[in-house]
């Protein structure tokens, strides 16, 4: 009997669909080291391979483009249109040679994070498009009104071909899918101990003084970290390695370390609104102050979520630009409600390809 080879199809934007998906290979290589894993995405190898231990096949391809971008809060609304055109012109390409890569590598399964090309590519190779995702790239560009109308039917075309979708918390409806099942939070525990990160990187600041930046893949231009001066007894992290040589800011810039790794070391999470820096904060319980995001309508669906179940801070553009970061050390305010979201998205998910597979 062939091996089992599931082929894992990751949109082409940003670090945060990478980072999800490789948990739940991560998770998926260690309870069944039988199945073979493709990774068919552009998301830097070396990203992959800080969240997962054995080996898998990397297999570089686009799919779709998410927001064209030139940081992590800015987007290039007319260069997106311009290249989801192209590739909707090319999609017969695309799925034909994908198709030809997974019979000759006998993929079994596609999950999907979340190109719609998936599904197509799915049923061409008469294999199953499973997919993972808070939300759909219909969901974002609908929002930016008729001129991409036609990309928005097209991929709420495809994703209705999908055959299931494991809808993740903090999401919108994802209504173009046709079989939904709602799982909990993706996330993972550090790799190294606290008391290891701190001997190593010479760490004395308290835990309650503690904070790690984290702005996604592409980081946010004009950062104004000469304000991390005016709390010289807080221990500041970030893996910006464009970050300025400052007394109370350590850059990580080693490819094996991962902002997760240093999460249980702070007492707050600085970022901007992305699933995956959220998602595993609530799953190690560790407060978020998060920048607003305009322009980009996930972004209110997952700062209502971090509102809700999360102690948090929510910080305006000019607070963050113009401000001296006050934000710092104010008082965090609680979580609207008292529910807890589920933690079980990886194991749910995993455990979901690992029957199908038998």
């Amino acid at each position: 009997m062939n091996q089992p080879v599931v082929y894992i199809a990751i949109t082409s934007h940003g670090f945060g669909h990478a980072v999800r998906s490789a948990t739940i290979a991560a998770k998926l290589q260690k309870l069944r080291p039988d199945i073979t894993l493709v990774f068919a995405t552009i998301a830097p190898e070396w990203l992959l391979k800080s969240y997962l231990e054995g080996d898998f096949v990397y297999h570089p391809s686009v799919f779709d483009v998410g927001v064209i971008q030139s940081d992590s809060l800015t987007m290039d609304k007319k260069a997106t249109l311009a290249k989801m055109q192209d590739i909707i012109a090319r999609e017969q390409e695309i799925i034909d040679r994908e198709v030809e890569f997974i019979r000759h590598n006998n993929v079994g399964l596609i999950l999907a994070d979340i190109p719609a090309l998936a599904a197509p590519i799915a049923r061409a190779a008469n294999i199953p498009c499973w997919m993972v995702s808070n939300f759909g790239w219909d969901f974002i560009y609908d929002d930016w009104g008729e001129e991409f109308a036609e990309v928005v039917s097209w991929i709420k075309n495809y994703y209705h071909q999908s055959d299931r979708l494991f809808r993740l918390p903090l999401s919108e409806p994802m209504s173009a899918f046709p079989n939904i099942i709602d799982v909990g939070l993706t996330g993972t525990t550090p790799r190294y101990s606290k008391e290891d990160l701190r001997t190593k990187f010479n760490l004395t600041a308290p835990q309650e003084k503690t904070a790690l930046l984290t702005f996604g893949g592409l980081g946010i231009q004009g950062t104004p970290y000469h304000n991390l001066q005016r709390f010289p007894d807080w221990q500041f992290i970030t893996f910006d390695r464009t970050a300025p040589e400052l007394p109370n800011l350590l850059k990580v810039t080693d490819n094996l370390y991962r902002p997760v790794d240093f999460m249980t070391l702070c007492n707050r999470v600085i970022s901007k609104p992305g699933y995956s820096t959220f998602s595993e904060a609530l799953y190690l319980d560790i407060p978020i102050i998060s920048l607003t995001r305009e322009g980009f309508a996930e972004a209110e669906v997952l700062l209502n979520g971090i509102q809700n179940y999360s102690a948090h801070r929510i910080v305006s553009f000019a607070e963050f630009f113009d401000g001296n970061w006050d934000f710092i050390t104010q008082s965090l305010l609680p979580a609207h409600l008292e529910d807890k979201l589920s933690k079980d998205g990886v194991e749910t998910i995993v455990r979901a390809i690992s029957d199908y597979f038998g």
